[in-house]
């Protein structure tokens, strides 16, 4: 098997696209050599732990109003086009995602971390929770199989706080500057949100690749 490492944040529109085209593509393929693994990286490190209001996040990263509207655009398209129902309007608080990043941490010491993962994305994206809240985030993991008071306990600590941030700043000290970045046997840079084609035939050349591998001499 071959590790796929998957850098994304839960708030990241593209990430969540990207999410889905692989997903798409490994359903399709059926058979895929990839071992998954979920890695943080935060889109804003310096964010308030309370977070702080979606529309003026947006404003203010973008430059006003119009600009944000205009950024978001091609999300919007991008998603529509997939099938992809996000309620961008939905969303009020951009949090601080590091909680998160431990959530998925955690979930990943129980076999669990796509899940998580995808429980987050959903949470965010589609039905507009605040995945900085610790409440909201026992619930969450509750739908990825996280057992709740456990995890309640480990949110209310520093437990792996500063592991997620040496990750992130070990991501960036690589020369990953954007999310999604996928990496292929920790060799093959694969950045952003690419399509299932794509991917598809990354999956054919690596089973090709191992098939040939495999066969007598």
């Amino acid at each position: 098997m071959i590790t796929l490492d998957i850098l994304s944040d839960p708030i990241c529109p593209w990430c969540l696209i990207g999410k889905t085209h692989l997903f798409r593509a490994l359903e399709a393929a059926g058979d895929h050599p990839f071992v998954l693994a979920w890695h943080p990286f935060q889109l804003n490190p310096d964010m308030p732990p309370e977070g702080m209001d979606r529309r003026a996040y947006l404003e203010g990263k973008f430059g006003g109003k119009e600009a944000a509207v205009r950024a978001y655009a091609p999300i919007a398209e991008t998603a529509e086009a997939m099938g992809l129902n996000l309620n961008l309007e939905g969303i009020t608080r951009t949090p601080n995602t590091l909680d998160a990043h431990r959530m998925i941490h955690w979930a990943g010491l129980e076999h669990k971390q796509t899940p998580m993962a995808q429980a987050l994305f959903e949470a965010y994206f589609i039905k507009g929770e605040d995945i900085g809240d610790r409440d909201a985030l026992v619930e969450i993991g509750t739908r990825a199989g996280l057992e709740a008071d456990m995890t309640r306990r480990l949110l209310s600590s520093d437990a792996d706080a500063d592991d997620i941030r040496a990750r992130d700043a070990h991501a960036r000290e690589r020369g990953v500057s954007a999310v999604p970045t996928f990496i292929i046997a920790n060799q093959h840079v694969v950045p952003g949100a690419q399509p299932p084609e794509l991917w598809g035939q990354v999956i054919d050349d690596l089973n090709a690749q191992i098939k040939a591998a495999d066969a007598p001499e």
